[in-house]
C-alpha cells in the first residue's frame, strides 16, 4: 500500500512538471543590480531558444511564438534594460550603448546558466545577439534571424541617413529627430508600413511599445541607443568574420516589405553563411504580428530536423 501511494505521488509531481512546462512564467533575473524582467516556456531540459526583441518592443513582441514552441523547447525571451518591464534602478551600472545590453545580456545568459542555445535575433536583437555570439561561438547552436541588419545593403537610405545624422549624439536637432521615431506615430509606422492587413495588426503591440516609451527613463535609454547605432555598422566587419568561421545553422525569416531593414539586407547574408536557409513573407518589419504561425512552423522543423 505504502510502495502504492509513493507511486501515486510520484506520477502526481511528474503531472505538475508537465503542465508547468506548458506554461508561460514571467520572472525576474537580478543582473548586478539591474532587473531583467524575461518569459520562460517549456521543459529547460529540451534544446534552449533565446529570443532577443527589437525597437521599441520587448519580449511582448513574442507572445504568440513562445506558445508555439514551448511543446518542443526551452523558450527564454529576455527584456532589455530600457524595454519592457526590466528595470535600472538608480545607481545600477549601466552604460546604455549596445554593447552595455550586450554586456547584460551576456552576464543574464550566465545568470541562467545557458550555455547552448539557438539565438533568435529581431532588429536590435541583432546587434546586441551578434556581439554575444562573436563573443561566445560556442554557445550557439543555430541562428534564426528575422529582420536583424547586418549589412550596409540592408538599409534603407532613409536609415541610412538617419543613422549618420544621429551619430554625433544627442543634441537639440537629434533629439528632434528622435522625438519623431518615438511618438506614437512613429511607432505606429514601424509596425503598420509593409504589413500586407494593417487593419488586421492588434493595436495591443505597438500601445505596449508606447506605454514603455512614457517611462523617462526608459525613453532615455531608447534615445542614447539610437544615436549608438553607428557603432553597429562599425561592427559588422567583424559578425561578418564570425559568420563566416563558424558557419552558424542558419535560418533566416524576413518581412520582405520592410521599409527599414529592406530585402536586399536578408539576401546578403548568404554572401557569407553558405548554407543559410532563406524564407521571404509578405510582411513588413514586426513580421511575427501577421506570420507567427508560419515562423514557428519554419523554426520548429529547421531546429527539429
Amino acid at each position: 500500500m505504502k510502495s502504492k501511494l509513493i507511486g501515486l505521488f510520484i506520477a502526481l509531481l511528474s503531472s505538475l512538471d508537465a503542465h508547468a512546462a506548458t506554461q508561460v512564467s514571467y520572472r525576474t533575473q537580478d543582473v548586478d543590480g539591474i532587473k531583467i524582467f524575461y518569459r520562460e516556456a517549456g521543459d529547460p531540459a529540451n534544446p534552449t531558444v533565446l529570443l532577443l526583441h527589437g525597437f521599441p518592443s520587448s519580449s511582448h513582441m513574442y507572445r504568440d511564438l513562445i506558445p508555439a514552441l514551448m511543446g518542443k523547447f526551452h523558450v527564454v525571451a529576455p527584456d532589455y534594460p530600457g524595454s519592457g518591464y526590466s528595470e535600472v534602478p538608480e545607481g545600477a551600472a549601466f552604460t546604455p550603448t549596445f554593447d552595455g545590453l550586450a554586456d547584460v545580456m551576456t552576464r543574464f545568459v550566465q545568470k541562467k546558466g545557458l550555455t547552448k542555445f539557438a539565438l533568435y535575433v529581431q532588429d536590435f536583437g541583432g546587434p546586441v545577439g551578434y556581439r554575444m555570439a562573436a563573443n561566445h561561438p560556442d554557445w550557439i547552436s543555430a541562428l534564426i534571424i528575422q529582420n536583424a541588419n547586418a549589412y550596409k545593403e540592408g538599409l534603407s537610405s532613409q536609415v541610412a541617413s538617419d543613422i549618420k545624422r544621429l551619430s554625433v549624439g544627442i543634441n537639440p536637432d537629434t533629439e528632434r529627430a528622435m522625438a519623431q521615431v518615438l511618438s506614437p506615430q512613429g511607432v505606429q509606422f514601424m509596425y503598420k508600413t509593409g504589413a500586407r492587413n494593417p487593419e488586421q495588426l492588434s493595436p495591443d503591440a505597438w500601445t505596449h511599445d508606447q506605454d514603455g516609451l512614457q517611462n523617462d527613463l526608459n525613453r532615455k535609454i531608447q534615445m542614447n541607443l539610437l544615436v549608438d547605432y553607428h557603432s553597429n555598422l562599425e561592427q559588422y566587419a567583424a559578425w561578418h568574420a564570425y559568420f563566416r568561421k563558424s558557419q552558424p545553422r542558419t535560418l533566416i525569416v524576413w518581412g520582405k516589405n520592410d521599409p527599414l531593414f529592406i530585402e536586399a539586407g536578408a539576401h546578403a547574408y548568404l554572401q557569407d553563411l553558405k548554407n543559410a536557409e532563406l524564407h521571404l513573407l509578405n510582411s513588413g518589419h514586426f513580421a511575427l504580428e501577421e506570420d507567427s504561425a508560419e515562423i514557428a512552423g519554419r523554426v520548429t522543423k529547421f531546429l527539429v530536423d
